[in-house]
């Protein structure tokens, strides 16, 4: 009897612990679309050549930094692993002066920033 206790006892525990975990109830937070590492990728650089052609021809930085605001929030999705990760970051302090000179609307320079960054998202795209 006290053999069936304590297995009964470990079962159950076992059955919570799958039940209840994180990972068993992971999901996307409300009216969020979730993309795979490559796509976010894929869309980032889409951002940034938006932004560079938005810089390129004389607009607005307010109009920039949404673009690039945009391809941030893309970087998001991108987690396949802890180098892609580590290099995601490096890409991001990149796009993030970018974003600094789009929000002071000062665009001198800023496509050498955009081109910095897109050359280092396709380094990353051979990472995954």
């Amino acid at each position: 009897m006290k053999n069936l206790k304590t297995i009964v006892l470990s079962s159950l525990i076992a059955l919570a612990m799958g039940a209840f975990s994180s990972v068993a109830m992971a999901e996307s937070d409300a009216g969020r679309v979730s993309y795979a590492p490559a796509d976010a990728i894929d869309l980032m650089i889409g951002e940034l050549k938006k932004a560079k052609l938005a810089a390129a021809e004389g607009k607005p930085g307010e109009e920039v930094y949404k673009f690039i605001k945009q391809c941030m929030d893309y970087g998001k999705d991108v987690n396949a692993n802890d180098v892609v990760d580590r290099e995601r970051s490096r890409t991001n302090e990149v796009i993030k002066k970018a974003r600094t000179m789009a929000k002071k609307n000062d665009m001198k320079g800023i496509e050498e920033h955009l081109d910095k960054a897109m050359k280092q998202l396709e380094d990353i795209k051979s990472l995954i």
